[in-house]
């Protein structure tokens, strides 16, 4: 049973049903929702038929829906700009008119004011590098460091510059608005920046009567350097490679992985590794060796999740990319882990008692961990401990938690009824673990519940053996 969990993209490549089972039934756990490229119109024509399929397969299947978030763009251009090396481009706002033979449009205000000369610009995607000479009114004048054909409504990037640009934009809160609507399980924040821009959206969920969970992208130096900040204010953390890539020196990219996963499971929150894992299968049957090393790394590091981008939403072998993730991360799970949970903060009595239930899980040989939880914690407290041998099988009455769980590592969520008495609702997970061929008899059941004692509920941990 793979522990890691699979994030797929959405888009032409993948929306039709046929493929969109075919990823169910090759193990994709959360579909994430694109909101930089999907209509609402398709969005609320595929929910339905993700949620149908997710019932028919009999799995937890969860939905993202990731927002745009506030992103910079040049404006549109009559002709593509070949830059050369040295050229002179101007950057104007507002309703500037270009002055210089090569002058870009950008749809951000505040931009002048953001920048300092000596600055640098990067443009689609890092592949046009700029440096500011100097600024003034609406204008700025860039050198040209590194070459390259500038086309229309490009992304730009700002190493190290604090950006005063709001969270959450019209569009963000249209999008959002959708997603309480369905009933999305967790919404991605992009470019967030500060825990502030965290708690804004949590208002503005909460205002919507929504559920869903909040996933932190990293994207920029920023939220690198206050990532406990980030890790705190957020439900769990999207370690977003695309853009912090370019944000970041490209060396130091691999430490930051490693670090935000080490954080995420010292302080006790899932965290998906993102972007380019399997690139070349956008347009090849089979990945490079690089990314199947690439994955095996973020397997190693035991991140909660590894996440497919344009692999599914555009590629042409999306059910394929499913596979290669799923037998790399089976394969390396059974080669052992970095052991980041050893250093995993135990901040109050019911962690505490969770982490006993896993030592005693760890010295038994063939043992399953079965919890209950209503709202999920238990069951990420769990996880977070990354068991070494054990599955973690969690029972929960809601629907939501139920697909909400499927972002834990190592977690099988499973939907019951919870009954008044705690012995009989133990005696139905075991009765269902036996009947689905989950447990077999002799296996030792370290049981993790809550039991009353009068008015008082009380953790505990029992070891039972499966019939």
């Amino acid at each position: 049973m793979r522990k890691t969990k699979i994030i797929c993209t959405l888009g032409p490549a993948s929306e039709k049903n046929n493929v969109l089972r075919q990823l169910v039934e090759r193990g994709t756990d959360i579909f994430r929702l694109n909101l930089s490229h999907a209509e609402h119109r398709t969005v609320r024509e595929v929910v339905p038929r993700i949620r149908a399929l997710a019932e028919e397969a009999h799995r937890p299947i969860a939905i993202l829906l990731d927002t745009q978030g506030p992103a910079i763009r040049t404006g549109d251009l009559k002709t593509d700009l070949h830059l050369k090396q040295d050229d002179i481009v101007e950057l104007t706002v507002g309703d500037a008119k270009g002055e210089e033979p090569y002058s870009v449009h950008v749809n951000y205000e505040g931009l002048v004011d953001d920048v300092s000369v000596g600055d640098t610009v990067l443009v689609d995607n890092g592949m046009i590098r700029l440096v500011v000479l100097e600024k003034g009114g609406k204008r700025i004048r860039c050198k040209v460091v590194t070459p390259g054909t500038l086309g229309s409504r490009r992304h730009i990037n700002l190493p190290g510059v604090h950006v005063n640009l709001p969270p959450l934009t019209e569009k963000d809160l249209a999008d959002i608005s959708l997603g309480a609507e369905l009933d999305v399980d967790f919404v991605a924040l992009s470019f967030v920046r500060q825990k502030s821009d965290l708690n804004e959206l949590r208002g503005v969920l909460a205002e919507k009567k929504s559920k869903a969970l909040i996933v932190a992208k990293i994207e920029d130096q920023l939220a690198v350097r206050a990532i406990d900040d980030m890790i705190e204010g957020a439900d769990a953390i999207m370690i977003a490679r695309g853009d912090l890539g370019i944000e970041c020196p490209m060396e130091e990219l691999p430490i930051i992985q490693r670090r935000i996963v080490k954080c995420c499971i010292r302080l006790g929150k899932p965290v998906i590794v993102a972007t380019q894992m399997l690139e070349s299968m956008i347009t090849n049957p089979l990945p490079t060796r690089a990314e199947i090393t690439d994955v095996a790394n973020a397997v190693f590091e035991q991140a909660d999740d590894i996440m497919l981008s344009a692999e599914t939403s555009l590629g042409r072998y999306p059910a394929e990319c499913v596979r290669v993730l799923d037998r790399i991360a089976l394969r390396i799970e059974r080669s052992g882990g970095a052991g980041y949970a050893q250093v995993a903060i135990l901040g109050d009595e019911r962690q505490k008692t969770v982490a006993s239930a896993v030592v005693l899980a760890n010295s038994l040989r063939g043992a399953k961990i079965i919890v209950f939880t209503r709202h999920g914690k238990m069951a990420r407290n769990v996880s977070n401990l990354r068991p070494e041998k054990a599955p973690i099988f969690a029972f929960t009455s809601s629907k939501r938690v139920y697909r909400q769980l499927s972002i834990l590592w190592g977690v099988y969520p499973i939907r019951i009824d919870f009954a008044e008495d705690p012995n009989a609702t133990i005696h139905a997970a075991e009765k269902f673990l036996r009947d689905n061929k989950l447990t077999a008899p002799g296996d030792h059941l370290v049981i993790i519940t809550d039991i009353r004692a009068g008015e008082e509920r009380i953790d505990s941990v029992q070891l039972r053996t499966a019939k």
